[in-house]
């Protein structure tokens, strides 16, 4: 049983490297998912309260934060006066570049497994992003239960949109594992440029 045990941790410890590539893997999935609905009306409809309460993106927006109370459409719900509305305040011309955006981090980061300067670069996009994400915890009122007679509202009781939101802090983690890595693998490789350059001079100047 002790030898199971033991076999059992030297494979989990030998296999970091593929256990890498399965967050970079995961973080496609999630980023190719997530970014590929934003091209759909239900999804671009309810990331407005993110979006309309954030300082930093709310100006993409030609409507003010507020008004998008009276014109929220539930998910899977199609009024035409409310989709008129969303299609005024940029509502899905905004959510089709951000799809696209996500859809383009996550291509980054998968291919931190041939590329390491693509996948660098695909790590630190994912966190930037779930930095902007997660700041939405701050800025959007509706990340917290709304007092409605009841004990639990307000700070910190998440709502089910503060719960998908708080989640972020993994995808953050998980871009700085891969960037690390990404950059780990670019330092060796300048260091067995470097050794190879020198060895190259040397043998010259013998």
């Amino acid at each position: 049983m002790k030898d199971t045990i033991q076999n059992l941790i030297e494979i989990v410890a030998n296999s970091q490297r593929y256990f890498i590539h399965f967050t970079r893997i995961a973080i496609f999935v999630v980023m190719a998912w997530i970014g590929g609905l934003k091209a759909f009306q239900y999804e671009a409809d309810g990331i407005v309260p993110f979006v309309a309460n954030s300082p930093v993106m709310s100006f993409f927006y030609s409507k003010e934060a507020p008004e998008y109370m009276q014109y929220k459409n539930r998910e899977g719900e199609f009024i035409p006066k409310n989709i008129a509305w969303h299609q005024e305040n940029n509502t899905y011309t905004f959510s089709y570049a951000l799809g696209t955006v996500i859809v383009i981090i996550g291509l980054l980061t998968l291919a931190g497994i041939f590329n390491a300067r693509a996948g660098l670069l695909g790590g630190l996009l994912t966190v930037g992003m779930s930095v902007v994400t997660l700041s939405f915890l701050i800025t959007t009122p509706e990340v917290y239960v709304p007092d409605l007679g009841g004990p639990d509202h307000g700070f910190p009781y998440l709502s089910g949109a503060g719960r998908l939101v708080i989640k972020d802090i993994i995808m953050m983690a998980a871009g700085l594992v891969v960037a690390s890595d990404a950059a780990k693998t670019l330092l060796k490789g300048n260091t067995s440029r470097s050794v190879a350059a020198e060895s190259i001079r040397y043998r010259e100047s013998a």
